[in-house]
């Protein structure tokens, strides 16, 4: 799970919420009220709720077309368990929330494969190196 999380405010204009997504790099942010998430604002519901709206992203707010209530994870939920949520809802990020509902982190599909890489990687070991079958060549 990423701790460090950039969010905005559901006052702030769908422009700057743009521009902070492709400045951090991010296809999705949190929406929050003081520590507290209300909502979660993703670069899909600016190209096309906003659109669909008619929405002028100088002028509309990000409360205009977030998404809330949203799905969330809690920090002390099993990794099996967000794994489960994130499949089940065709989730590619999920937000992680402590007990009194406050931002804690985001957990992604890639940190979920990190995170299982190493158990899989014990159960199906990958081939000897060095052994490589007749007509095929390794790539160094």
């Amino acid at each position: 799970m990423r701790r460090k999380v950039d969010a905005i405010r559901p006052d702030t204009l769908l422009r700057e919420a743009a521009h902070k997504m492709s400045a951090c790099d991010v296809p999705m942010l949190p929406v929050c009220e003081g520590p507290i998430m209300v909502g979660m604002l993703t670069a899909r519901d600016i190209t096309v709720r906003a659109t669909a709206q008619g929405c002028d992203s100088r002028f509309a707010r990000v409360r205009d077309v977030m998404m809330a209530p949203t799905i969330f994870g809690q920090e002390n939920q099993d990794v099996d368990e967000a794994a489960e949520l994130m499949e089940r809802r065709s989730l590619h990020r999920l937000p992680v929330l402590d007990q009194q509902m406050h931002l804690v982190g985001v957990v992604s599909l890639d940190d979920l494969c990190k995170s299982l890489a190493g158990p899989m990687a014990r159960r199906f070991p990958t081939h000897r190196r060095g052994r490589i079958r007749k007509g095929h060549r390794s790539i160094r």
